[in-house]
């Protein structure tokens, strides 16, 4: 397939990169800064700020899906107002270009720990990570009122740490998926990496969230 991935150099988007290239796809990354990833066979670079639309739409037209692992970083003190930013710009410029397909790396604060209770609302949840979650809690809420695109939302589990690829993980949807007794369920970015391709690959939770776990 021909794939545009945004986010390529971050934690999570770095092994997608490393993912699809290893499966034989062709990968267009979009990046503000070229000189930041090495060129190589199956590998293209466009110049492109994932928070305007016009410039996320000359990128990505063409290719058969849109994979976004964007993340303004977890030290940005306007995370919350960026993430948002980029998620609308993203899925207009998706639009724009006439692209169908974009899955969207979210994370674990959107899950169900309990009826009506989502990770990101208990007193557990870390202050430092709050602001980054809840706004990819409402980049997926925007998500669910999209009718024009076949989007798919992942959310990682609490445990998301480097790690070896196993190519194995389970599945879940809008719950947070059970771990070892105390433990939280965890994965590898390698693996997480895995099953986002094998989403892109098999569109197996078209216009849904899913989750997954080791």
């Amino acid at each position: 397939m021909n794939i545009a991935l945004i986010g390529a150099t971050g934690f999570v988007g770095a092994p997608i990169l490393s993912e699809l290239l290893s499966r034989g796809h062709q990968v267009t990354v979009l990046t503000r800064n070229l000189g930041k990833i090495a060129l190589q066979k199956s590998l293209t670079l466009a110049a492109a700020d994932a928070l305007h639309a016009d410039q996320v739409a000359r990128a990505v037209a063409g290719h058969d899906a849109v994979i976004s692992a964007y993340n303004p970083g977890w030290n940005e003190p306007k995370i919350h107002d960026l993430h948002l930013q980029a998620s609308k710009a993203i899925v207009d410029g998706v639009k724009q270009a006439g692209v169908k397909r974009l899955l969207v790396v979210g994370g674990a604060g959107s899950l169900y720990v309990a009826p009506g209770l989502q990770l990101v609302d208990t007193p557990q949840f870390p202050a430092e990570y709050k602001q980054g979650a809840l706004a990819a809690r409402e980049a997926l809420n925007q998500l669910k009122l999209e009718t024009s695109l076949d989007w798919s939302f992942v959310s990682p589990p609490i445990g998301l740490a480097p790690g070896e690829r196993t190519g194995k993980y389970r599945l879940g949807a809008d719950d947070l998926l059970p771990g070892q007794g105390d433990t939280p369920a965890g994965i590898s970015v390698a693996d997480l990496a895995v099953a986002i391709v094998d989403e892109i690959e098999n569109a197996r939770h078209v216009r849904r969230r899913f989750t997954v776990a080791n």
